[in-house]
């Protein structure tokens, strides 16, 4: 039996009969011809052994496209932790309300750390592959990573769940789709690694690929964590230092809306099936064999060069707009951005450097405005706590948290012109931040 299961002929069988599974489950999202060809290309693989071990230039490519792939996408994502452990918050809201498992609730809570912790595993996994490091081990992590994230997209591209996958951050912000057809080339790269996993050896000797490992994973640990109590090193936010909120506003010159088609989902009543039907076509009068199930509106294409902030707002406590008065406002300001006043840091020291600085800057007559998408009550309690005399206003939580990567973060800003941005960590004084940036 143990040489059966060892055979090629067993390799044969699991495989195509996987195969078949997934076919046979495969959600009517995604095309059947589409599903076939991508499943036959994986179980030709998963048996191609014999032909690949004749040419090991395809593994080696294969082994440098994935491994720097994975840094690249590990290391992107390392940049920015706390935004990418909103994305994964997301995903798992999602997975939450569709299954009602409080398993993903609790998931939801320890995102930061899963963030960090799928980061390192990107980076480190890349570089043990490129040097060889235990490559079974390495081969079957790189698959399991990959299985998890293509479940991730398709379900998000299927179901029009999650808009954007987060896998490059904002570096590069990539639709469900396009993402998951990315986590099927990875999947189809490491099934081929897997296959030919006899032409994968260590590059130099076994102390020096276990001392190289050993440092890169440690540096994989080091760069998010630093990321996450500074900010991201590479900002690629339309609120990164430098930029104007107001020029971010404006659509480019050859801006191009996005366009719709309204249209009906009918139920068949005989299949259960439901289908999309344009305002042309809907089968209103077949009352038989269809059954009228909600309106939507289908994406024919997306926006080209649209602005790149499009949901900017803040309104003072009693509803007024301040958007135009603070973004046009010639002298230097500061934000001071509590995107949650619930989880805001509760260090004493970072209100004291808060209420130093205002204090300050009120005497020179720079103002100072906290934003926040908490309601009244809470902010009532928050100054009360905290002794702040600083005014608040309102704005969209998920803007905030893209503001700046800190809850409380500070912006100086001049403008519409981001001058300056800190983590709480790093809160400056008014001397300091007056003698460097206010020119």
């Amino acid at each position: 039996m143990k040489k059966f299961l060892s055979s090629n002929a067993f390799r044969v069988i699991w495989s195509a009969g996987l195969a078949a599974l997934l076919f046979y489950i495969c959600p009517p999202c995604f095309s059947k011809i589409t599903i076939g060809i991508v499943l036959g290309v994986l179980v030709v693989l998963i048996n191609g052994s014999s032909i690949l071990k004749k040419l090991p230039i395809i593994t080696h490519i294969s082994r440098v496209l994935v491994g720097g792939l994975f840094i690249f996408s590990g290391f992107i994502k390392a940049n920015d932790p706390l935004g990418f452990s909103y994305k994964l918050q997301e995903y798992f809201e999602v997975f939450k309300a569709d299954s009602g498992l409080s398993l993903f609730e609790s998931f939801a809570h320890i995102a930061l750390p899963l963030s960090i912790l799928l980061c390192v595993s990107e980076m480190a996994l890349g570089f043990m592959l490129l040097v060889g490091y235990k490559r079974n081990l390495t081969l079957g992590l790189l698959l399991t990573q990959i299985v998890f994230f293509t479940f991730l997209t398709f379900y998000s591209a299927c179901y029009n769940k999650v808009t954007t996958c987060g896998c490059f951050g904002d570096f590069l912000v990539l639709k469900p789709w396009t993402s998951f057809w990315k986590d099927i080339a990875l999947l189809i790269l490491i099934t081929l690694l897997i296959s030919g996993r006899e032409s994968i050896n260590e590059l130099f000797s076994g102390l020096i690929t276990s001392s190289l490992t050993i440092i890169a994973i440690i540096l994989s640990f080091v760069f998010p964590i630093h990321a996450y109590r500074n900010l991201p090193p590479f900002d690629f936010r339309p609120y990164a230092i430098g930029m104007n909120i107001k020029d971010n506003m404006k659509a480019g010159a050859d801006y191009v809306p996005a366009e719709y088609e309204s249209g009906f989902i009918y139920e068949n009543l005989k299949s259960g099936k439901q289908e999309h039907f344009n305002m042309k076509n809907y089968p209103w009068q077949d009352t038989l064999n269809w059954k009228w199930i909600a309106t939507d509106n289908v994406l024919i294409h997306d926006a080209i060069n649209p602005p790149k902030i499009v949901d900017f707002s803040i309104t003072s406590m009693d509803g007024a707009d301040l958007k135009d008065s603070i973004l046009n406002n010639k002298d230097y300001m500061f934000l001071l951005v509590c995107y949650d006043l619930t989880k805001t840091e509760d260090d004493e020291t970072v209100h004291a450097k808060i209420n130093d600085l205002y204090k300050l800057a009120t005497s020179d007559k720079i103002k100072v405005l906290a934003l926040t998408a908490a309601d009244a009550k809470q902010i009532d309690d928050y100054k009360h706590k905290h002794q702040a005399m600083y005014d608040f206003a309102n704005a969209d939580g998920i803007v905030l948290k893209t503001m700046v990567r800190a809850n409380p973060g500070l912006i100086l800003i001049k403008d519409g012109t981001i001058i300056m941005n800190w983590h709480h960590n790093n809160f400056p004084t008014y001397s300091d931040v007056k003698q460097k940036y206010m020119k």
